[in-house]
C-alpha cells in the first residue's frame, strides 16, 4: 500500500521490502542525525498490522509463540517468533497488548501467511484475528521524541523509541505534528547500529534464533509447548549454533551501489562462508556497514575473509568480487587468535559489536 506521506517534499520512494514508503527525503545523514537526537518520525505504514482479541488471546498466543506472553502486562512491548517444527524462523512478531487487544506488526507481505497459520490454530479458543493494515499504519518515534500521542492509540514503547499504531485516516495529520520526516534508510541505519536483525534480510529458510541474537529478546527459555522448542533447547544447551551474525565494515566501495541482501560472502580462495544482510551508510562512520550471517569455523578469521560477491542464490557457488571489507570481531572473541573462533559461547549474543 502506497503511503500518502510520499507526497511530502523531497520524498524518494523506497525499493525492495520497504516499497510503499519513502527511502529518504533528500538528506539521508541529516535524517539519521535527527533520529539519533530524538526528533522526527519514520513512516512504516507499509508494515503488516495484525490484531488478536478475545478472552483467550494471551493464553492462546502463549502456546504458539517463543515468548512468554500469558501474563503480558498492558502496554508492555515484547518480541516473539513463530518457528517451524525444525526450529527455523518463519515469522517475527512485535507485540503490545492494550488490555483488550494484542497489536502486532510484522514484515511487509508476511501478514497473509501469518493470518493463515493463526486461523488454523484457533480450535475452540475464544480469539478473533484480524488484518487491520488497511485501517492502521505504523509510525516510529525515536527515543527522546516529545511528540504527543493520543492515549487511546496502541503504542509499543521500546528502548529505541515508540512504535505507534496510527489510524490511517489520521496519518497525515499526525505526521504534521511529529517533527521532520526521516526515511526508511535512516531507520535501517540505526537498526543495524543497535545490532537488531530483521526477518527476510538477515535470515533465510535455515535460520534459527540462536544465530541472530533473538534468543535474548524474543525467546523465553523456561516456557514450553511451542513448535520448534526442541531445536531451541538442544542448540542452547550445546552452545554451538551453526552460524552467527556479525557486523562487517565495507572497505573499497567506490560507487553508490552497496551489496544487496543475500550477496554471498567468500574467502580470498573462493570459499563461500555466508551472506550479507542490509548494507547501510551511517552518518558517523567512514565506511558502509552491514550485518552478515556466517558459518562457524576456522575460516572466519578476520585476515582471511576479504571479498563480497554479486547477489546470488544463497546456495550457489558462482560469485564476482565487488568490494573488500574488514571483519569487526566481537567482544567475546577479542581474546581468541584469528581463525580460532569455533569456541563454545563465543557467539551467543548474535551480532558482534565492533572493537
Amino acid at each position: 500500500m502506497k503511503s500518502p506521506l510520499l507526497s511530502l517534499p523531497g520524498a524518494v520512494p523506497a525499493e525492495g521490502p520497504d516499497e510503499g514508503v519513502a527511502a529518504h527525503y533528500g538528506d539521508l545523514f541529516r535524517e539519521q542525525r535527527s533520529l539519533a537526537d530524538g526528533t522526527g518520525f519514520v513512516d512504516l505504514s507499509h508494515r503488516g498490522v495484525v490484531t488478536v482479541s478475545g478472552a483467550d488471546r494471551l493464553s492462546w498466543l502463549h502456546l504458539l509463540l517463543t515468548q512468554h506472553v500469558e501474563r503480558l502486562p498492558p502496554r508492555q512491548a515484547t518480541e516473539a517468533l513463530i518457528l517451524s517444527a525444525h526450529g527455523h524462523i518463519e515469522h517475527a512478531l512485535y507485540l503490545v497488548d492494550d488490555g483488550t487487544t494484542t497489536w502486532t506488526h510484522v514484515e511487509p507481505g508476511t501478514q497473509d501467511a501469518l493470518l493463515a497459520y493463526l486461523e488454523s490454530m484457533k480450535f475452540f479458543y475464544q480469539v478473533e484475528i484480524a488484518d487491520v493494515g488497511d485501517a492502521y499504519a505504523l509510525v516510529f518515534l525515536p527515543a527522546g521524541s516529545i511528540a504527543t500521542v493520543p492515549t487511546e492509540w496502541a503504542v509499543r514503547e521500546t528502548p529505541y523509541g515508540r512504535e505507534v499504531f496510527v489510524p490511517r485516516d489520521r496519518l497525515a495529520e499526525f505526521a504534521a505534528t511529529a517533527g521532520p520526516p526521516a526515511g526508511s534508510l535512516a531507520h535501517e541505519a540505526l537498526r543495524i547500529e543497535a545490532h537488531r536483525p530483521r526477518l527476510g534480510l538477515e535470515t533465510d529458510h535455515r535460520t534459527i534464533p540462536h544465530e541472530l541474537g533473538w534468543l535474548e529478546s524474543a525467546v523465553h527459555l523456561e516456557k514450553g509447548c511451542y513448535r520448534g522448542q526442541e531445536t531451541v533447547a538442544r542448540v542452547h544447551n550445546l552452545g554451538r549454533p551453526p552460524r552467527r551474525l556479525v557486523l562487517l565494515h565495507l572497505d573499497g566501495v567506490s560507487t553508490d551501489e552497496l551489496p544487496a541482501p543475500g550477496t554471498e560472502v567468500s574467502t580470498v580462495d573462493g570459499r563461500a562462508v555466508g551472506f550479507v544482510g542490509t548494507a547501510v551508510r551511517h552518518h558517523e562512520r567512514q565506511h558502509p556497514r552491514c550485518p552478515a550471517v556466517q558459518a562457524r569455523g576456522r575460516v572466519l578469521g578476520p585476515s582471511r575473509i576479504r571479498t563480497v560477491g554479486r547477489p546470488v542464490a544463497r546456495s550457489a557457488a558462482a560469485r564476482q568480487p565487488a568490494a573488500c571489507w574488514r571483519y569487526s570481531s566481537g567482544s567475546m572473541d577479542t581474546n581468541l587468535p584469528p581463525g580460532d573462533l569455533n569456541q563454545p559461547n563465543s557467539d551467543r549474543r548474535g551480532l558482534s559489536p565492533e572493537i
